[in-house]
């Protein structure tokens, strides 16, 4: 079964769409308002076709239709409401409209619930959304902060054999001495010959 939503009239606050079932008017639609940067809990979903299911709502503690893989989006349903105050992403179906409104919501939705049953025992379920004239300030996307040069990291300083001072309990500085390194194993058994001879 092949569901379409239109969208027709926007405002800052919400979208008023109308609702198919294979071609013919159901109901009408309202959503979010849309944006080109999405707001949690406030922004309509992106235009698309979308397979619809049914499954448990925790939310409404009953079955209700479910939009599939939308982008960036979970649990957008299909269900009753007026304002945009009911959506959070999801979809509101009504037999009436007004400016940010749709009224006799569950006349609506009690029609529209069990066709989409009726057609999943049979079909896979498709809602595809579209939209008609939207004014471009509505759709501007935000200029993203530009990014911040990154800074070359300072290069280390080179390890010397220098002595490293030290913090002793007193908390004074102190420089540590190194050992002096050993001679070489042949200047010492000379030393030792030498010692020998004037014995």
């Amino acid at each position: 079964m092949q569901i379409n939503v239109i969208r027709k009239e926007y405002s800052p606050k919400s979208t008023i769409g109308e609702l198919y079932v294979e071609g013919k008017f159901e109901c009408f639609t309202l959503e979010d308002r849309i944006r080109a940067v999405k707001v949690r809990g406030t922004t309509a979903i992106p235009v698309g076709k979308y397979e619809v299911t049914v499954t448990w709502s925790d939310r409404f503690k009953r079955p209700l239709p479910l939009l599939m893989n939308v982008p960036n989006y979970a649990g957008v349903r299909i269900h009753t409401g007026n304002t945009d105050e009911n959506t959070e992403g999801c979809l509101l179906v009504g037999k009436t409209r007004q400016p940010d409104f749709v009224g006799e919501s569950k006349a609506a939705f009690n029609a529209l619930f069990p066709k989409i049953q009726q057609a999943l025992q049979r079909e896979k379920v498709f809602l595809e959304i579209t939209q008609q004239n939207a004014p471009p300030e509505l759709l501007s996307r935000a200029m993203p902060p530009k990014a911040r040069a990154r800074r070359a990291p300072a290069p280390r300083a080179k390890k010397t054999s220098a002595a490293k001072p030290q913090v002793n309990r007193a908390g004074v500085r102190r420089a540590v001495k190194r050992p002096a390194p050993k001679p070489p194993a042949k200047r010492v058994a000379a030393k030792k010959k030498a010692s020998a001879r004037s014995r």
